[in-house]
């Protein structure tokens, strides 16, 4: 039997991870989380697990060896809030326990797959995991990158790659914008897609940026995966432990926010088996808005990310991602069955 420990397991990577795992037959699995934010339950009420474990006493019994042979874990726990200020927080929470973590699982043999962030780039307009590149704009990004750094140095990384031998499989996976189901918990910080479905529900409409910079209003860019897209190629990592090293994970493809609007309301009106429209007549009868850029994110907003899907592929990870039209159109679907 594999023993898998999953991190953040209650979140929303984290949760799916566990969802996929079970999808194989997998449910001797360990979850880690922090519950003071009680409603995360419903993420793990319908999934399959050997234990729960609060985060505040799982690091030093794994380290103690408490859980016997552990395959991998699976480090999704971190603070995301990009808007985090707290600087020792976030370097505690996200960067001191990892590297304790990763200590840990050298000791034991076990394999580590940790979530690192496109936040790593910043202001970079390049996103190729190389260090020229990675430019944080926030601590948040700055505690993921130092933690990428560590695993660098500890494990013989060069450029993003991992050299074979020296610490066992060790894989960080930068996520892009990543959207779909057992988000809701995540407030201000979910999804595109998720603040669209309700602000549709709600008023009839979607609100989007107006122009910026060089971008037309709504056609500013980013890579947005959806969160199966994610599981996979996290699987498949799994069954590939020859295979270490940093690695971007998003679809490697850009899209505006115009098309997650105008696939969402397309979603929502199929449900109500009213006929799709084009993004023109969606403008022209008021279901897409368009608002005036903010003022606080001027000079703080990243008009476009592209993950570059270079070292994946290298790697031998054939993974076809969605495109937002279908990766939309799915989670409205789980949106809906929700309500």
């Amino acid at each position: 039997m594999t023993r898998i420990v999953v991190t953040g397991a209650a979140g929303f990577i984290g949760s799916n991870l566990i969802k996929g795992l079970n999808a194989r037959g997998i449910d001797d699995i360990i979850a880690v989380d922090d519950l003071t934010q009680g409603d995360k339950f419903r993420n793990l009420a319908d999934l399959r697990i050997a234990d729960y474990l609060d985060a505040s006493v799982f690091y030093d019994l794994f380290a103690q060896g408490a859980f016997g042979r552990v395959e991998a874990v699976f480090h999704e726990g971190a603070c995301s809030d990009t808007m985090e200020s707290d600087g020792k927080y976030m370097m505690e929470n996200n960067y001191s326990t990892s590297v304790s973590l990763f200590q840990a699982c050298r000791q034991h043999g076990t394999r580590l797959l940790y979530a690192s962030s496109a936040a790593t780039y910043g202001g970079s307009d390049t996103f190729r995991e190389e260090p020229a590149f990675e430019r944080p704009l926030n601590v948040y990004g700055y505690s993921k990158l130092l933690f990428d750094q560590r695993m660098r140095r500890e494990c013989g990384v060069d450029f993003g790659r991992v050299l074979p031998g020296k610490a066992g499989q060790v894989v960080g996976f930068r996520y892009f914008n990543v959207y779909g189901p057992r988000e809701q918990h995540k407030g201000r910080m979910a999804s595109v897609a998720f603040h669209q479905f309700n602000q549709f529900t709600a008023d009839g409409k979607v609100k989007l940026f107006g122009d910026y910079g060089s971008y037309a209003p709504g056609a500013q860019m980013r890579d947005f995966v959806f969160i199966d897209d994610v599981v996979a190629v996290n699987l498949w990592f799994l069954d590939h432990p020859e295979v270490s090293g940093i690695f971007n994970l998003g679809s490697g493809h850009a899209q505006p926010f115009n098309d997650v609007a105008s696939s969402l309301v397309n979603a929502m009106r199929s449900q109500r088996s009213e006929a799709a429209l084009s993004l023109e007549a969606m403008v022209t009868s008021g279901l897409i808005e368009y608002i005036p850029f903010p003022d606080a994110l001027r000079g703080k907003y990243q008009c476009y990310t592209q993950a570059d899907l270079s070292a994946l592929r290298a790697a031998g990870c054939e993974h076809v991602f969605s495109n937002v039209q279908t990766g939309v159109a799915r989670y409205v679907q789980w949106l809906a069955s929700q309500a």
